[in-house]
């Protein structure tokens, strides 16, 4: 009988016909099996349907979701994406019936033991939110584990762990001075973006430590309100018009004060570079 809780996998997809199966089968094959997988597609107009309507019938806990709002703007001005699949996700969020929930993005994947890693992780540590690290997706590294022991030993428990306090003194850095809730909202985005006072809204682009992508948070935090939200509602966002899931975990380190990052490369991003900070890394894939 399995023990472990449910956790629910939510994907959300939009025209990735020739990935999504690779995402989903790196999620179907992980080490943790208690899982429920939630793909959302977000208005594909290829054959992504078909391709993830096949993995429902050869597998149970994969759902096909379709969700798509034509009034939702998905890109802006000078056609970038600033969607980024934020309202599918919050679909998969409210659908999910895990105790814990994690994201996947369509187009990537990750090793097979990321979710295990990233619950053990949560109940040592009893986090309300955890991340993990990306590392470049290769055929070498797609159906591979990480030694986590290894690393561990290796680099030093200090080395590996991010702790709650530090995350919370980065997302109270890297806000602008006129991010203020909620008068921000009120102030249009363009002049959030202008180059002359984006400082005073965005002061520093650092990143979140962690892939905010593929995290894992306690149900806690979908029942408590926190979804991740529209382009003018972010204060955590960025300059581009993107950040939603930026902004969802700065967001949840502020308020609930317990989010933990692990310096772990666990997540394959499909992407033509290695992570810098992790070369050499392929020595811990088992």
């Amino acid at each position: 009988m399995n023990t472990l809780p449910l956790i629910s996998v939510i994907i959300p997809v939009w025209n990735e016909e020739k990935r999504i199966v690779r995402a989903i089968n790196s999620i179907r094959n992980q080490t943790y099996k208690n899982l429920e997988i939630i793909v959302v597609d977000d208005g594909s107009t290829d054959n992504t349907r078909t391709a993830v309507k096949a993995i429902t019938k050869e597998d149970p806990r994969v759902q096909y979701h379709y969700h798509h709002d034509p009034k939702e703007k998905c890109t802006n001005w000078r056609g970038y994406d600033i969607s980024a699949g934020y309202a599918a996700r919050n679909l998969g969020f409210k659908i999910a019936k895990g105790k814990w929930l994690t994201t996947q993005d369509a187009d990537d994947a990750s090793l097979l033991n990321r979710i295990e890693v990233q619950y053990e992780m949560a109940e040592k540590y009893n986090a309300t939110l955890v991340t993990i690290q990306w590392c470049e997706l290769t055929e070498e590294n797609l159906h591979k584990k990480l030694d986590v022991e290894h690393v561990m030993r290796e680099k030093g428990e200090a080395n590996v762990v991010i702790r709650p306090e530090e995350i919370i003194a980065l997302a109270e850095r890297v806000r602008g001075p006129l991010m203020v809730e909620p008068i921000h909202r009120f102030i249009p985005f363009p002049i959030k973006w202008f180059p002359y006072t984006r400082k005073l809204f965005y002061r520093e682009p650092t990143s979140y430590p962690g892939a905010d992508n593929s995290m894992l948070f306690h149900k806690s935090v979908r029942d408590t309100g926190f979804y991740m939200r529209h382009r003018n509602e972010r204060t955590w966002g960025n300059p581009a018009g993107r950040g939603s899931g930026r902004d969802f975990v700065f967001r949840v380190a502020a308020h609930f004060k317990n989010s933990w990052s692990f310096r772990l490369p666990m997540y394959l991003w499909d992407v033509k570079q290695q992570n810098p900070e992790y070369a050499g890394y392929d020595k811990y894939l088992i």
